[in-house]
């Protein structure tokens, strides 16, 4: 029986949450920022934060082979209980959403649920709202005629796209910046 415990497995390595008062700091300085990377990178986050989300499962990496970004066709906005047509509302309309969701359309996502839709409604903050952040990348694209099948992480003043890797160093640097009391390491990002 002793044998048989040695063979076990280690206990897996959990991840650490992100503090809010990382998610806080991006959100700061995106909205102070004059570049659509650095608000679209913020966006990803809040978007990440708020539908528990690892960073290849929504972003751009490599070959379309190794992730499955959300897209503009993946999101539905609501304001109340009716949807609103991303493709003709107002831009007032979709600023006026109330609920977000997001449906996720490839296995690899979310645990391997393929048609999974997740909804959220507004957070109450003007800018930790995963509401907000979507209606955000919505109108980025709209505002750039972006086709339906583009990643919500395209930023169309720039030609990259917003990557897991970094959206990694933006935390690390993040968490860098605000320093040890903060009790969260750089190398506690993953």
């Amino acid at each position: 029986m002793i044998s048989a415990w040695k063979k076990e497995d280690p206990p897996p390595n959990r991840v650490k949450p992100i503090p809010v008062q990382v998610l806080r700091s991006i959100a700061y300085l995106a909205r102070s920022s004059n570049r659509d990377f650095n608000k679209a990178t913020a966006d990803m986050i809040m978007i990440a934060f708020f539908f528990l989300l690892r960073p290849g499962e929504y972003t751009v990496d490599g070959s379309a082979e190794e992730s499955t970004p959300f897209r503009l066709t993946d999101v539905q906005l609501f304001i109340g209980q009716t949807r609103i047509d991303l493709s003709t509302a107002t831009e007032a309309q979709i600023k006026c959403a109330t609920f977000v969701s997001l449906t996720f359309t490839d296995q690899n996502q979310k645990n391997g649920v393929r048609g999974e839709v997740i909804g959220l409604g507004r957070s109450g903050d003007a800018f930790l709202c995963p509401v907000l952040a979507v209606i955000r990348r919505v109108l980025h694209l709209r505002a750039h005629n972006a086709d339906p099948t583009t990643p919500l992480a395209t930023v169309c003043t720039s030609p990259r796209k917003v990557t897991p890797s970094m959206i990694t160093d933006t935390l690390r640097e993040t968490v860098r910046s605000i320093g040890p009391s903060l009790g969260f390491l750089p190398e506690d990002v993953s």
